[in-house]
């Protein structure tokens, strides 16, 4: 280090009270090497960050305990939200659960008829975009149903690897939609629904068999072709959301001595790469 810059470094923030910004535009160094140089040596007192008047902080306690909310001290004593909230968040709005619930209820309720008229206007714009974007689909013909079931396939089911030839079709899903249009492509190359396994594979707190008739009932599957079901462990750490009711895990579906149309699948989708000018996979 240059003993000769150094000094005036120093000199310029004790003597000339000069910011690390304006040291650096006098002298033309970088900022790390200008802290280097002032490492021990304290900002002049017109470069500190004021700190919060305590006499602020002291009344935004008091309107705290007013009950005053954070909205309402901030506009109060002019200083933004986030002052204010870190000033007063140690202090309840009201110790009293009652009262507190009830402000909450009042609020909520207040919030919702505010928003009513908006949320009424897009849940209206968006069935009605489902509805024109519904009429355009139509009936599927069998080109469709290939074309579609492929797609979906190719997305969702088991795929050959170098490795691991593919010598089956297997796919495996939670949405019944899905599921019936796969069902349907297998039935438009001719494998009817009492040809393939099925199993669920479902996490093991709920109720397997119930969900593997569910599935049976649901999408018209013999329930003779159910196998065993694949129960996968509860992790504790895991925060799940699909459960209840509404919960019947994935079903699998595994079609037997079905590697022909495993490579039926490879051709459509090579084609449709093609077509859409991409690369195949």
């Amino acid at each position: 280090m240059d003993d000769s810059q150094a000094a005036e470094v120093r000199r310029l923030r004790t003597v000339e009270q000069l910011s690390v910004h304006e040291i650096r535009a006098r002298t033309g160094l970088g900022r790390n090497r200008v802290r280097e140089m002032l490492r021990g040596v304290p900002p002049p007192e017109r470069t500190r960050r004021p700190n919060a008047r305590d006499d602020l902080r002291a009344e935004a306690v008091e309107l705290r305990g007013q009950g005053c909310s954070v909205n309402d001290i901030a506009r109060r004593l002019g200083v933004a939200k986030s002052t204010a909230y870190q000033w007063v968040k140690h202090l309840p709005l009201d110790p009293d659960e009652d009262t507190a619930t009830r402000r909450r209820a009042h609020a909520k309720v207040m919030t919702d008829a505010r928003w009513a008229v908006h949320r009424q206007a897009r849940e209206e714009a968006r069935a009605d975009e489902r509805r024109r974007a519904g009429e355009v689909v139509g009936s599927l013909d069998r080109r469709d149903v290939l074309l579609l079931g492929a797609a979906i396939y190719w997305c969702e089911g088991a795929k050959s690897k170098p490795w691991r030839p593919q010598d089956r079709l297997q796919f495996i899903n939670s949405d019944p939609g899905l599921l019936a249009l796969f069902l349907r492509f297998l039935e438009t190359c001719g494998v009817g629904r009492e040809v393939p396994a099925y199993r669920v594979s479902i996490h093991e707190s709920a109720d397997a068999a119930a969900a593997a008739q569910w599935w049976a009932d649901r999408l018209g599957l013999p329930a003779t072709r159910f196998g065993r079901s694949v129960l996968k462990k509860h992790n504790p750490t895991t925060v799940r959301r699909n459960t209840g009711d509404d919960y019947h895990g994935c079903l699998v579906i595994s079609v037997p001595r079905s590697r022909e149309l495993y490579w039926r699948i490879e051709g459509m989708i090579t084609e449709l790469f093609r077509a859409a000018g991409g690369v195949p996979g």
